[in-house]
């Protein structure tokens, strides 16, 4: 298995993001009680990985990477994530399509006669 990487999300005193990064568990299990294992994660790297008292994970963040959050950052950037508009796609009409079409066989034809 991978090397893996346990990165704990918490709230600084001035309500910035602190990220701690940690290259083993043996930090985590010092500072953090270990109630358990995850065993249920849809992402199956992250199956076997512990599970601590006080805080929400194991996250996927990126490959190899377990995240760990306070209760309070997790509801902050649930939030945030929940409130975030998607860009609304708008389809092509056909005059546009036509358009790209002939500015690209125009284009072509330009670098034909180079």
């Amino acid at each position: 298995m991978g090397k893996h990487t346990y990165r704990v999300v918490t709230r600084a005193s001035d309500g910035s993001l602190r990220i701690r990064d940690f290259d083993s568990e043996e930090p985590l299990l010092r500072m953090h009680v270990k109630i358990g294992i995850d065993d249920c994660s849809t992402d199956l790297s992250l199956r076997g990985k512990p599970v601590f008292r006080g805080l929400i994970g194991p996250i996927p963040d990126g490959k190899g990477v377990a995240r760990y959050e306070s209760p309070e950052v997790f509801e902050t950037l649930t939030k945030e994530w929940s409130r975030a508009q998607a860009k609304r796609r708008r389809r092509r009409t056909a005059a546009q399509i036509q358009a790209d079409a002939a500015a690209a066989a125009a284009a072509q034809l330009e670098l034909q006669s180079q």
